[in-house]
């Protein structure tokens, strides 16, 4: 029996999540009107870094150092998004730039302008899939990804 689970299926579908995570946020963002607080767009680096490590990891000959760097990269993925899922659900406090503070500003002039810069709190979810917000989606499939990598890591050195 063939195996399903290979490292060269592995960075295919990670190309694949990857390139329709980012198109989704877009589309989130730009056609449905929902503006991404700052940690929504932080999580979107690991998946912009995931494109070319899974093309690289695809056609490069030793597989094993572009298969840690997707661990290591779905891992700080994992923990982005358990911190801001963990702030949505009040688990954790948001950070001084997760919050639209206007007071600190100096002139009225600086306050006029952030008016237009305002981003939603990073506790405020405005867009959930079936009853989870997007942070908590991306946690557990990072999760998904990191026990996946394990197990090929595992395997390959098992060789």
């Amino acid at each position: 029996m063939k195996k399903i689970i290979t490292i060269n299926n592995l960075f295919i579908f990670i190309f694949l999540l990857s390139l329709f995570s980012i198109l989704s946020a877009l589309y989130i963002e730009y056609v449905l009107g929902a503006i991404p607080c700052k940690l929504c767009i932080y999580q979107r680096i690991p998946y912009l870094l995931a494109i070319p490590i899974s093309i690289i990891g695809y056609f490069f000959l030793d597989q094993k150092l572009w298969l840690y760097t997707i661990l290591l990269t779905f891992f700080s993925s994992f923990i982005l998004a358990g911190y801001h899922s963990g702030i949505e659900n009040g688990i954790f406090a948001e950070f001084k730039g997760c919050n639209s503070d206007n007071i600190n500003l100096l002139n009225k002039e600086q306050i006029l302008n952030s008016f237009d810069e305002i981003m939603p709190n990073c506790k405020d979810v405005k867009f959930r899939i079936l009853g989870f917000s997007l942070a908590t989606i991306n946690m557990f499939i990072s999760f998904i990804i990191i026990i996946i990598s394990l197990f090929l890591i595992k395997n390959y050195e098992n060789k």
